[in-house]
């Protein structure tokens, strides 16, 4: 079965630190780009990092850039998203992507040829 798994996600305070995980099963992420994305209720959903299955080179939405670092295992099975100094704007369900290719779109990430989702998981930042 073709799974992404994201965990991590909880509640944590403006200023404080979580680090996201996606784990694939049933494939690698040697043919596609794993992207991070990010939904609020009411809105569409937006990339804000992604890793290339070509380079490994990341981009990152300007919204995070400075802030947030992505990352995968050598087994590339799975992808980290280190986040630091949060802000309340980052308050969201965060998703793991991957997708054929992911690109810089207005200043945030865009996922062309989607290939699957993770079901998400929460981040809260608090004031």
């Amino acid at each position: 079965e073709v799974r992404l798994v994201e965990s991590g996600g909880g509640t944590v305070q403006a200023g404080g630190s979580l680090r996201l995980s996606c784990t694939a099963s049933g494939f690698t992420f040697d043919d596609y780009d794993i992207g991070w994305f990010r939904q609020v209720f009411g809105k569409e959903r937006e990339g804000v990092s992604s890793i290339s299955r070509s380079d490994g080179s990341t981009l990152y939405a300007d919204s995070v850039k400075g802030r947030f670092t992505i990352s995968s295992d050598n087994a590339k099975t799975t992808v980290f998203l280190q986040m630091n100094n949060l802000k309340q704007e980052d308050t969201a369900v965060y998703y793991c992507g991957a997708a054929a290719e992911i690109r810089p779109a207005n200043g945030a990430l865009l996922g062309l040829g989607m290939f699957n989702w993770g079901q998400g998981t929460q981040v809260t930042v608090s004031s």
